[in-house]
C-alpha cells in the first residue's frame, strides 16, 4: 500500500473542453476575487481626491534699448537668475504667507508642524527651465519658463500660480534694481576718491613747475636713454678688453716659454744651465701684469680716490709682493745640467716655428686690444657729454618725473572711471523707467478643468485586471491541487481500462439546495455590499465635486 500511495502517474495533455471544465467548476474562485479588484479599484479611485494642475507661462522681454547704445549692468544668465528667484520666491516664509493666505492644505497643517507643510508646498511647484516659445512664421520666438502648482482644488490652484508668476516679476525688478544701484553707488565712490586724487596731484604738479619755471629741460628722457645705451657699450667693451688682455697674457707666457727653451737648446754639450721658471712665479708674473692693465684701465675713467681705483692698487701691492717670494724662491734653486741629445736641432726649429705663430697672435691682439681702447675713448668722451647735460638739470627733476607719471596714472583710472560711471548712470536710469530686461506674463494662470491625477478608468481597468489574473491563478493552484478523477477522459488516460458505463454521482436534494441556497445568499451579499460601496465612492466623488 505505501508502494502505491508513492506512485504517481503524468497528468495527461488538457484540451479546451477540460479548460471549461476547469472554469466551470472554479468560476467562483475566478469571479471573487475579479469582483473584489472592481469593487477595490473603483473605492480607491473615487475616493481618491482630485489634484489639479494650474501653470502659467512668463516670458523674457528683452531690453528694449539696443545694446550697442546702452549696455546692461546685469550680465547674469537668464537660467541663473530664474534658480536665484526660485530660491527667494520659495523660500519658508513666501510660502508661509501664501498657505495662511488662502488656506492651504487644511489636514496637514492640522497635524504636521509647519516646515513639512512648506517642503509638501514646495514639491507641488514645478519651476520649468528656460524655452522657446513661438513657432508660428508670423510670432518671433522669445525665451520664457513655466510655473505649474498641483492642488486638489483648482481654483486655488489658480490663485497660487498667480501669486507665483507676481512675486517672480517683481523680484526680477528688484534684483535689477538693486544690482544697477548698488554698482552705481560703488562705482560713485570710486570716482570721487579717484577725482580727489587727480586734482591733488594737478595742484601739486601746478606748484612744483611754477617754482622751477625755464629748468625744466625737455631732453633728459632721452638723454637717459642714451647714457644707459652708452653705459650698455662700454661694459661689453670692457669685458672685451678684459677676455684680449688675458689672452695676451697668456700668449706672453707661451712666448716665454718658448723663448727660455730656445736659450736653453743653444748652450753647449755639457754646460750646466739655468732651469726655468717655476710655475709659481709664472703665475705671481701674469698676475701683477693683468693688474697694471687693469689699474691702467681704470685710471683712465677715474681718479685714485675711486674705490675701484683703491682696491686695484692694493690687490696689485699684494701681487708684487707674491712675485718678490716667488723669485726669492726661484732663486734659490740650483741649476741642473742637461745633455744636448741628437733631437735638439729638430726640438729647436719646432720651438722657432711655436714663437713667431705666438708673436704673430700677441701682435694681432694688440692691435684687437688698439682699436677697442680708441672705441672705449670715444664712448666715455659721449658719456662725459651727457653727464655735463644731465647735472645741468636742476635736481628737482626726479621729483617733477614722478609727479608726471603719478598725474598720468591718476588722470587714466579716473577717466576709465568716468566712463564706466556713465554706463552705470545710463543703466540705471534704463531700469529705473523699466526700458530694461523684464519678465512678463505670456499665458496667465490657467483654470484647469479636469484632474491631472488620478487617471480613474486606468485604476479602474489595472486593479479589475489584476483581480482576474488573481483568480485565475487560485483555480489553477486548486485545480493542480486536486488529483481526483474528473470525466471519462480521466479514467480511460490514468486506468487504461475499457469503460463500458458510467453511474451520475447521486445526493441529497436537501444537502443540494441547502448548498445552493447559501452560495446564492453569499454572492447576493457580497455583490450587494460591493455595489453599495462603489455606488456610495461615486456618490461621494460628484458631491464634493459639486
Amino acid at each position: 500500500m505505501q508502494g502505491q500511495d508513492s506512485f504517481s502517474v503524468p497528468r495527461r495533455a488538457m484540451d479546451i473542453e477540460d479548460y471549461i471544465d476547469v472554469l466551470r467548476r472554479h468560476k467562483s474562485w475566478i469571479i471573487g476575487p475579479l469582483f473584489a479588484g472592481l469593487v477595490a479599484s473603483v473605492v480607491g479611485a473615487f475616493l481618491w481626491p482630485n489634484t489639479y494642475v494650474s501653470s502659467a507661462t512668463i516670458k523674457v522681454v528683452p531690453q528694449a534699448v539696443p545694446e550697442n547704445l546702452i549696455q546692461s549692468i546685469v550680465n547674469q544668465a537668464m537660467s541663473d537668475r530664474i534658480t536665484s528667484m526660485a530660491q527667494t520666491v520659495l523660500s519658508r516664509a513666501v510660502l508661509t504667507t501664501i498657505i495662511q493666505s488662502y488656506e492651504l492644505y487644511p489636514r496637514d497643517r492640522n497635524r504636521l508642524p509647519m516646515e513639512d507643510v512648506v517642503e509638501k508646498m514646495r514639491k507641488d511647484v514645478q519651476i520649468g527651465g528656460v524655452l522657446t516659445y513661438g513657432t508660428t512664421s508670423t510670432s518671433k520666438a522669445v525665451p520664457a519658463f513655466q510655473i505649474q502648482y498641483a492642488y486638489t482644488d483648482r481654483y486655488k490652484a489658480q490663485k497660487v500660480v498667480s501669486e507665483l508668476s507676481t512675486k517672480f516679476i517683481n523680484e526680477s525688478l528688484r534684483e535689477r534694481s538693486q544690482g544697477t544701484h548698488g554698482t552705481r553707488e560703488l562705482l560713485h565712490d570710486q570716482w570721487e576718491s579717484s577725482k580727489k586724487e587727480m586734482e591733488s596731484l594737478d595742484s601739486k604738479l601746478a606748484d612744483f613747475r611754477t617754482r622751477n619755471m625755464g629748468r625744466l629741460p625737455d631732453e633728459v628722457n632721452a638723454n637717459l636713454s642714451q647714457m644707459n645705451a652708452l653705459q650698455s657699450q662700454l661694459t661689453s667693451l670692457s669685458a672685451a678688453q678684459s677676455r684680449v688682455s688675458q689672452e695676451k697674457i697668456g700668449l706672453e707666457t707661451q712666448l716665454r716659454i718658448f723663448k727660455d727653451s730656445m736659450n736653453s737648446l743653444k748652450e753647449p754639450v755639457g754646460v750646466e744651465q739655468v732651469l726655468p721658471k717655476s710655475d709659481k712665479l709664472l703665475e705671481a708674473e701674469r698676475e701683477v701684469a693683468q693688474l697694471d692693465k687693469q689699474l691702467a684701465a681704470l685710471r683712465e675713467h677715474y681718479q685714485d680716490t675711486y674705490p675701484g681705483v683703491q682696491t686695484t692698487l692694493s690687490m696689485l701691492s699684494s701681487a708684487k709682493k707674491k712675485l718678490e717670494h716667488a723669485q726669492k724662491d726661484d732663486a734659490a734653486r740650483k741649476p741642473e745640467a742637461r745633455q744636448v741629445n741628437s733631437s735638439i736641432a729638430r726640438e729647436q726649429r719646432d720651438i722657432e716655428a711655436n714663437y713667431k705663430r705666438v708673436e704673430g697672435q700677441i701682435a694681432a691682439k694688440d692691435v684687437e686690444s688698439t682699436e677697442l681702447a680708441k672705441q672705449v675713448s670715444q664712448i666715455n668722451g659721449s658719456l662725459r657729454n651727457l653727464q655735463g647735460r644731465i647735472e645741468a638739470t636742476p635736481l628737482s627733476e626726479k621729483e617733477n618725473t614722478e609727479l608726471m607719471r603719478d598725474r598720468d596714472l591718476a588722470k587714466a583710472k579716473f577717466q576709465d572711471l568716468d566712463v564706466k560711471m556713465t554706463k552705470t548712470e545710463l543703466s540705471d536710469e534704463m531700469e529705473k523707467r523699466r526700458f530694461g530686461e523684464s519678465l512678463e506674463v505670456l499665458d496667465p494662470a490657467s483654470l484647469p478643468q479636469t484632474p491631472s491625477k488620478p487617471q480613474r478608468e486606468v485604476i479602474i481597468g489595472v486593479g479589475t485586471a489584476i483581480g482576474l489574473v488573481l483568480g485565475m491563478l487560485i483555480a489553477g493552484a486548486r485545480e493542480m491541487k486536486d488529483t481526483s478523477l474528473k470525466n471519462l477522459k480521466d479514467v480511460r488516460a490514468y486506468t487504461q481500462l475499457p469503460i463500458l458505463g458510467s453511474v451520475p454521482l447521486l445526493e441529497n436534494d436537501l444537502v443540494v439546495k441547502r448548498r445552493k441556497r447559501l452560495a446564492w445568499l453569499g454572492w447576493s451579499l457580497a455583490t450587494l455590499a460591493g455595489i453599495i460601496l462603489m455606488t456610495g465612492s461615486v456618490v461621494y466623488y460628484y458631491v464634493t465635486k459639486a
